[in-house]
C-alpha cells in the first residue's frame, strides 16, 4: 500500500513539474522575423533519449555494413594501411555524413525521430538546412559519441526547452509533432460571480497569460490539492493586475470567472466581426445605384 502511494506521489510530482514548466512565463517564446510567437511543443528529454537510442542502433548497423563492405572490397589489398583508412572513413560516413544527409533530405527527421514523432527545426520554425544539420552532426561526435551522450544530457537539463550543445551552436531545437488531442474542460462562470461579471474588466489580460490559464484548467484535475491551490494562488496574483475588480472568492473561482468572462467577450467580438464582414460583402457585391443591367 505504501509503495502504491509513493508511486502515485512520484507521478503527481512529474505532472506538477510539467505543469510548472508549461506555466513558466519566463521561458523565451519562439518568435519569427515578423514578431509572431510560434505555438510549438518542444520535445521532452524522454522523447529525445528514445529517438537517440534508435538512431544509435541505426548508426551502428550502418557502420558495420560499411566496414564489412569495405573489408570485403579490400581483401585483396596487400597494404594493411588501406584497412585502417577505410575504418576511419566508415566512422565519418556513419556518424557525420549519414545523419547530415538524413536531416536535410527528410527536413529534420531521422529514423528515431520519425518513430517517436519529433523533428529538428530552426529557431524561427523553418526546416533545417545543410549548415544546421552538419553542425549538429559534427558537434554530436563530441557530445554523443565521445561522451556517450552524457554531455548532451547535462546541457539539455538547463533551460526552458531541452537543447543539446549541437542545437545551441546550430540555432535549432527539436519539436514534438504527434501531440495527443485532449478534450479541454469547459470553464463556466461561477453562480456567485454573475454580479461581478457585469462590472468586471478583463480586456487588458495578455494573451500569453490567458494561454497559461487554459493550461492550468486543462491539468488541474491531475494535480495534488496542495499543488493545485498553490498554482491557483500564483496565477490569481498575476491575473489581478489585469482583471479588476478582484472578487472576495477563492483563487480558482476567480480564475474561472476571468476565463469565462474573457471567452464571452471574445465570442461577442468574433460575432460582431463576422456580421461586419458579411455586411461589407453584401455591399461590395451589390450593383451601384443607377448602374444599368446587362
Amino acid at each position: 500500500m505504501s509503495e502504491e502511494r509513493a508511486h502515485r506521489s512520484a507521478q503527481d510530482d512529474l505532472v506538477g513539474r510539467g505543469l510548472l514548466r508549461a506555466l513558466d512565463d519566463d521561458a523565451p517564446a519562439l518568435v519569427v522575423g515578423e514578431a509572431v510567437a510560434l505555438d510549438v511543443q518542444p520535445a521532452s528529454i524522454a522523447l529525445r533519449l528514445a529517438a537517440g537510442l534508435i538512431d544509435a542502433v541505426v548508426i551502428v548497423v550502418a557502420y558495420l555494413a560499411l566496414l564489412l563492405g569495405g573489408l570485403l572490397a579490400l581483401r585483396g589489398a596487400r597494404d594493411d594501411a588501406w584497412v585502417s583508412v577505410w575504418s576511419i572513413v566508415a566512422v565519418v560516413l556513419a556518424v557525420v555524413v549519414l545523419p547530415t544527409v538524413l536531416e536535410v533530405v527528410s527536413r529534420g527527421r531521422s529514423v528515431g525521430r520519425w518513430a517517436v514523432g519529433t523533428r529538428v527545426v530552426r529557431m524561427d520554425g523553418g526546416s533545417v538546412g545543410f549548415r544546421q544539420a552538419f553542425v549538429r552532426a559534427l558537434v554530436g561526435v563530441l557530445e554523443l559519441v565521445a561522451t556517450a551522450g552524457s554531455l548532451a544530457l547535462v546541457v539539455a537539463l538547463f533551460g526552458s526547452r531541452p537543447r543539446r550543445l549541437g542545437d545551441l551552436m546550430a540555432g535549432t531545437f527539436v519539436q514534438q509533432e504527434r501531440i495527443p488531442k485532449g478534450v479541454d474542460p469547459v470553464v463556466v462562470l461561477p453562480a456567485d460571480l454573475v454580479g461581478w461579471a457585469a462590472i468586471a474588466n478583463v480586456s487588458r489580460l495578455p494573451q500569453r497569460l490567458e494561454n497559461r490559464l487554459a493550461t492550468y484548467f486543462r491539468s488541474a484535475a491531475t494535480l495534488r490539492p496542495e499543488l493545485r491551490f498553490a498554482t491557483a494562488v500564483a496565477l490569481a496574483e498575476e491575473v489581478a493586475r489585469f482583471a479588476r475588480p478582484v472578487p472576495p472568492v477563492d483563487p480558482e473561482r476567480y480564475l474561472a470567472g476571468v476565463v469565462a468572462l474573457r471567452r464571452e467577450r471574445d465570442v461577442r467580438a468574433l460575432s460582431a466581426r463576422a456580421q461586419t464582414l458579411a455586411g461589407l460583402g453584401e455591399v461590395a457585391s451589390a450593383r451601384p445605384a443607377g448602374f444599368p443591367e446587362r
